[in-house]
């Protein structure tokens, strides 16, 4: 019986996992990262590699504990079930597990199966186990450190759902559930029906309780099995220790502002800043500003000096005589309205707020000060509460025709219009929608459409290439060659898009072309609705949350409001009908 008490001791150890699982603030060229032009491809790419590192620490630290509170004589489950074996005499033994990616390189017959109808004892069973901790999935880490606690945590029962693919029906699911009861687990509920995976004639549903050692014994023993093609555990429902987290308001994205620092004016010697102590020493002062932000608080004023306003002159200068005929006419249009309420103009950078309460009037996005280049994760985020994360430091007066970075003059010149935009707008949204809940690949992916899209897209108008593009529509360079016949044009499609190598140096080589802002979106939903996300979320814009919309009693209050809008718009188009 789980007691209240263990299962604040769970919901404790949940929390502190969670907070080693924290990414860290500043990836930089100490750590490995190059620099190059700062995308969010690479940084999604980065931040992944980070993750699969931390996990990995997280159970060598696991491993550890256990070595430290090891009985020679008598090791703990837990000992068996995450560290290397161990003789009786304390050598290492050899491990006679196979991995799960050597389970498809070698012959069934070959392998080593846990599945043994011919002894029912525990210690057999764990004799068996992978060492291989890198294939666990997160939430078999958090489930794994939520164990380790103490015997408590240890013992305490778990409620989980198995999918299990496999190859050969035969006696491969009474041999599972001989296991099951082996390990002293309770199946719930058992579901079958014939698997759409090639090489598998079954996938099983099955919900159990169990220990959560005995449970983690299971996962591994089970991935150990040559009957079996993948095992993927659903759910976590009785321990608080691995939903995921995402922002659900926009005070939460106070939690959402870790930095990509690969290429800072104090990190890196190609940087235009790098032995200028003024340059830097504003820089930092400007970051600080935005580090302290919090959501509620006016925007900062910033007052910029002679050297940054000359360089959003010369800039402004130029993209005011190119993008008439190089810019889509959303774009244009809305640089008419910034020019014609005094905020765009010669001799002045317009400051955030200014810009926020412009972008709010037309299609509800606000901005909010960043310090840097954001992870892709925390950055696409923020798009799902119509948010946009800028910064507010000028780039290199010694480089004002290019940036590395995304500095000021290329959030309101290259972002700002079309955010103004309302189809752009919710174009922007969807994506960050979509990120919520994402994993790491998907983010990686989500990341390569938006860099293709947001940042360097195309779009057909009257049969003539236009950009839409921030990183085109604010570096005059790249814009002309990217709307000559020098690079690829493809039509844009989510799929291939996602997938497509980038260049971060040098010049695209390829863009994607939308045929219109309705046909990405489209496109783009389409795409998103594939992706491994169990539920769908939706932003409140009455509540400013984001909702997840993953049980009937969550609808139901959403489908009531669609029909009132629905009979809204009946009504309407009635009387229009009237009218005639």
């Amino acid at each position: 019986m789980k007691t209240p008490e263990s299962n604040n001791i769970a919901v404790h150890a949940a929390k502190k996992n969670r907070e080693m699982f924290a990414i860290k603030k500043s990836y930089s060229i100490e750590n490995g990262y190059p620099s190059r032009r700062r995308s969010l491809v690479d940084d999604a790419r980065f931040e992944s590699l980070v993750v699969r590192q931390t996990k990995q620490s997280v159970l060598e630290e696991a491993r550890q504990r256990c070595n430290d509170c090891r009985d020679a004589d008598a090791p703990c489950d837990y000992c068996y079930s995450l560290t290397t074996q161990i003789g009786s005499d304390g050598e290492e033994v050899e491990d006679c597990s196979r991995s799960i990616d050597d389970e498809h390189e070698t012959n069934e017959d070959e392998q080593q199966t846990v599945f043994s109808d011919e002894s029912d004892d525990d210690d057999e069973q764990q004799t068996t186990l992978d060492d291989d901790d890198s294939g666990l999935t997160e939430e078999e880490v958090f489930l794994a450190n939520a164990a380790a606690e103490n015997k408590d945590a240890e013992n305490a029962v778990q409620r989980a759902s198995l999918v299990l693919r496999i190859r050969e029906s035969g006696g491969s699911l009474s041999r599972i559930l001989k296991t099951v009861e082996n390990l002293k687990g309770t199946v719930v509920q058992l579901e079958s029906r014939p698997s759409k995976t090639p090489g598998c004639q079954l996938d099983i549903l099955v919900t159990l309780d169990m220990a959560r050692t005995a449970l983690l014994q299971l996962l591994r023993s089970l991935r150990q099995s040559g009957a079996l093609a993948g095992v993927t555990l659903l759910s976590e429902n009785k321990v608080d220790a691995k939903e995921a987290w995402f922002p659900r308001h926009a005070r939460d994205l106070d939690n959402c502002n870790h930095l990509m620092t690969k290429y800072e004016p104090e990190l890196d010697m190609n940087h235009p800043g790098f032995a200028d102590k003024a340059y830097r020493e504003r820089r930092k002062k400007i970051a600080e500003i935005a580090f302290s932000y919090k959501y509620g608080d006016p925007i900062p004023h910033i007052e910029y000096n002679e050297d940054e306003i000359s360089t959003w002159t010369s800039v402004f200068r130029t993209v005011v005589d190119l993008l008439p005929k190089h810019a889509c006419a959303e774009y244009n249009r809305v640089f008419q309205l910034l020019q014609d309420e005094g905020i765009f103009r010669e001799g002045a950078i317009p400051q955030l707020k200014d810009m926020s309460d412009f972008l709010q009037r037309h299609t509800g996005f606000t901005l909010r000060p960043a310090a840097g280049l954001l992870t892709a994760r925390d950055f696409l985020a923020s798009l799902a509460f119509r948010v946009f994360q800028s910064t507010q430091y000028v780039r290199h007066p010694t480089s004002p025709f290019h940036t590395p970075e995304p500095d000021c003059i290329h959030e309101l010149i290259g972002h700002m219009p079309l955010l103004a935009d309302p189809s752009f707008a919710q174009f922007s949204q969807e994506i960050g929608l979509a990120s919520l809940g994402a994993s790491d690949a998907e983010i990686e992916k989500l990341s390569t459409v938006y860099w293709f899209t947001v940042e360097f897209g195309l779009c057909k108008e009257k049969g003539v290439v236009k950009a839409y593009g921030a990183g085109l529509l604010s570096a005059y360079g790249e814009l002309l060659h990217a709307v000559s016949d020098k690079p690829e044009h493809r039509p844009f499609e989510p799929a291939s898009t996602a997938l497509q190598p980038y260049q971060d140096q040098e010049y695209q080589p390829i863009y994607y072309v939308a045929e219109s802002f309705e046909d990405a979106k489209q496109k783009f939903r389409k795409w998103v609705s594939t992706m491994s996300r169990p539920y769908e979320v939706r932003f409140n814009p009455h509540t400013q949350r984001v909702e997840v919309l993953d049980s009937v009693e969550g609808l139901e209050g959403l489908l009531s409001q669609l029909h009132l809008e629905m009979m809204h718009l009946t009504n309407a188009v009635n009387k229009i009908k009237a009218g005639f």
